[in-house]
């Protein structure tokens, strides 16, 4: 039986009274953060600690009357810290009162603008964090996992691209409990304060003011959780995303584990189009893929092809 986690999706309708069709709206440009499931911090606090599964027991055969040495498992305890993103938003007071629908429906305009701006930024903080694309004042992103930050780890496939920022990623993601997902203190996701009427003070003009926030983290859990294929890159390189290469990242995944979906950008997904095409006997174009290999494939504008090479 599979577990309904929360999402954010969950906290935006909630906080903004909005309806699952406008959530929907927001998300979709943030496609990566509406599969990811969010949950409380550990204790509460910024700071979420959970373990990884780091090294499996000895064990072993052993003859009738004879002993064997025990052994244990060993976990490794890691720490996400969380930080706040900032999406508060103003109104000039005099404009919104002449609205044509009244001062509320330009500040909950507005207000569902900020939010959709702050998802997406949101996604590229999950993908690069505190590197270029993502904010140095936000969490730590996957690029941040020592599992995925170069090609010799294990769970990265290099894609051959040489050229500096031209290069770009697929990342394949296991998402839950115990592999990625969001985090947030004290369960709290989008908070919203009420709107007020205030003056501003870089402009001494009064304006209707609603404080917003999402004080969030990034669980990256074990090795296992993420893989990613990198240095794809077609500007100059012809180092294209290909089923071969999706076919090597899965493979380094565990047996019984694959991801639960794959993500990339417009782009990569283009040239895996492009690929199956020109292998197709038929000579009829390739629809746009959404999955490989029974594994489900999603595109998101957070990931550039301006990345650095991998090496």
């Amino acid at each position: 039986m599979a577990n309904d986690l929360f999402t954010v999706a969950d906290f935006v309708s909630d906080a903004l009274d909005v309806d699952p069709t406008t959530t929907s709206e927001v998300l979709n440009q943030s496609p990566l953060v509406a599969r990811l499931p969010i949950s409380d911090t550990s204790d509460g606090s910024e700071t979420h600690k959970y373990n990884t599964y780091t090294g499996a027991p000895v064990v072993g055969f052993r003859s009738p009357n004879a002993g064997r040495d025990y052994d244990h498992s060993i976990d490794t305890v890691v720490s996400a810290t969380c930080t706040i993103l900032d999406f508060s938003w103003r109104v000039d007071y005099a404009v919104a009162n002449a609205w044509r629908n009244g001062p509320e429906d330009l500040i909950a305009r507005e207000g569902i603008r900020h939010l959709a701006a702050a998802l997406f930024l949101l996604e590229k903080q999950v993908i690069y964090g505190v590197t270029s694309p993502g904010d140095a004042s936000g969490f730590v992103g996957m690029l941040g996992s020592s599992n995925l930050d170069a090609l010799a780890d294990d769970m990265v496939i290099g894609a051959g691209g040489t050229t500096a920022a031209e290069q770009s990623s697929l990342y394949a993601i296991k998402a839950g409990d115990n592999d990625v997902k969001l985090v947030t203190p004290m369960s709290q996701g989008v908070t919203l304060g009420d709107t007020i009427v205030t003056e501003a003070n870089d402009t001494n003009h009064p304006v209707y003011y609603t404080p917003a926030s999402l004080y969030i983290g990034l669980q990256l859990g074990g090795k296992y959780s993420i893989g990613r294929i990198a240095n794809l890159s077609v500007t100059t390189d012809t180092k294209p995303l290909t089923d071969d290469l999706i076919s090597d990242l899965l493979a380094v995944f565990p047996a019984g584990s694959l991801p639960d979906f794959m993500i990339t950008n417009r782009t990569m997904r283009k040239e895996l189009q492009q690929g199956r095409t020109a292998t197709n006997p038929t000579g009829s174009p390739a629809p746009f893929p959404d999955s490989a290999f029974g594994v489900p494939l999603f595109t998101t504008d957070a990931i550039t092809i301006t990345e650095a090479v991998e090496v």
